[in-house]
């Protein structure tokens, strides 16, 4: 009797006890909030490495992956501007990487600058490029000087176009002398450079890369070869498309009163030229198109061409073989609002046989074949 009332007293224990306790809360079926998932992912889990599970490594926010022959540039923010922003670094503009910094595989296309529609590629000896899209614009103005009329629509095919004029640290890699003025500071346009300099160059920097160099040096005026995939100076068509971009007046971004946003003239420059990529870019994401130095292009200058001209791939009157003026386009640390336009021309002599050559105003920007 006594072990059964024992019996008894510890099954009521249980029972109060097991009352107390509380069973596990059932887990509700509730919807989870869009993103937090994917949030809490991206704030608490590391990038996959590269290689990891079989697969190339991603960007932890973007998912994108490095192209299949070498790591890409990361893509720039864009801007929420109705103009683009200034650079933020000299380095963005001149194509060189941070030191110790990775660069993207040569040909490799990038989204960069503040337009998504800007690529650029970095090339084998380090320098920024950007792609300038084919297609027609209407070139000179009946608003002008008599030798930038009339307008007429051309068609320009697609071209590489360097991101900014040549600087003294470009220049110097293919170990030609520097003919400059102003040489303070290495991403300082190159000036007085002659015309078949600048033809040099483009020859040296092919050669540097690997590729078919553009200029034949064993005749008279080292005749370009436009099929060749090497560097070459813009023609006066190409720079023009490249500077205007979509717009159809004297400067891209709207009134003159602008133009110090965008470039080194007389009325700021302090009588000199300025590192490259300080100023704002164009909608292209090209550098200095509107001042800083002035740049040789390939075609012969003759102020009455554009009654002539083909509407496709222009590339200037035939030479006449002696006293030949070359076109010389965009504005320069020197030069007034009205030169700046993009429609502005004007014909310098090359200077090739002048040993007294001074135009400490003219550099060079090269393109190639996309």
């Amino acid at each position: 009797m006594a072990r059964t009332s024992q019996l008894l007293v510890l099954i009521g224990l249980t029972a109060a006890l097991m009352g107390c306790s509380h069973p596990p809360a059932q887990q509700e079926n509730t919807p989870e909030p869009a993103g937090t998932r994917e949030s809490q992912q991206i704030g608490s889990q590391p990038p996959t490495a590269p290689g990891q599970n079989g697969q190339a490594g991603q960007h932890p926010t973007t998912g994108a992956q490095p192209g299949r022959n070498g790591p890409q540039a990361q893509e720039q923010p864009r801007s929420s501007s109705s103009h683009p922003a200034p650079a933020a670094a000299p380095s963005s503009a001149g194509g060189q990487p941070p030191k110790g910094g990775s660069q993207p595989a040569e040909g490799k296309l990038t989204r960069s600058g503040q337009d998504s529609g800007v690529r650029e590629i970095v090339t084998k000896s380090g320098i920024a490029m950007v792609l300038v899209p084919a297609g027609q614009f209407m070139m000179g103005t009946d608003q002008g000087n008599p030798d930038e009329a009339p307008p007429h629509r051309v068609s320009v095919g697609a071209f590489l176009m360097d991101k900014t004029p040549v600087t003294h640290e470009m220049f110097v890699k293919v170990q030609l002398p520097d003919p400059s003025h102003f040489q303070d500071n290495s991403r300082q346009p190159v000036e007085s450079v002659r015309w078949r300099d600048a033809k040099e160059y483009c020859n040296e920097r092919s050669r540097l890369e690997g590729l078919t160099p553009c200029y034949n040096e064993k005749t008279p005026e080292w005749e370009c070869s436009y099929a060749a995939n090497g560097y070459r100076l813009p023609t006066e068509a190409e720079w023009e498309y490249a500077a205007r971009g979509s717009a159809v007046g004297p400067y891209e971004f709207g009134d003159k009163e602008a133009l110090g946003e965008y470039a080194w003239f007389a009325d700021n420059s302090d009588h000199k030229t300025h590192p490259v990529g300080e100023k704002r870019p164009n909608s292209r994401g090209l550098f200095d198109m509107y001042g800083n130095v002035s740049v040789w292009c390939e075609d012969v200058y003759d102020p009455g061409y554009y009654k002539i001209s083909p509407a496709v791939d222009p590339h200037g009157p035939p030479s006449p073989g002696r006293d030949v003026k070359r076109v010389v386009r965009g504005g320069n640390w020197k030069a007034s609002a009205d030169m700046c336009r993009a429609t502005y021309r004007q014909g310098e002599r090359t200077g090739d046989t002048d040993a007294c050559f001074a135009t400490d105003y003219c550099g060079l920007r090269c393109v190639r074949k996309s």
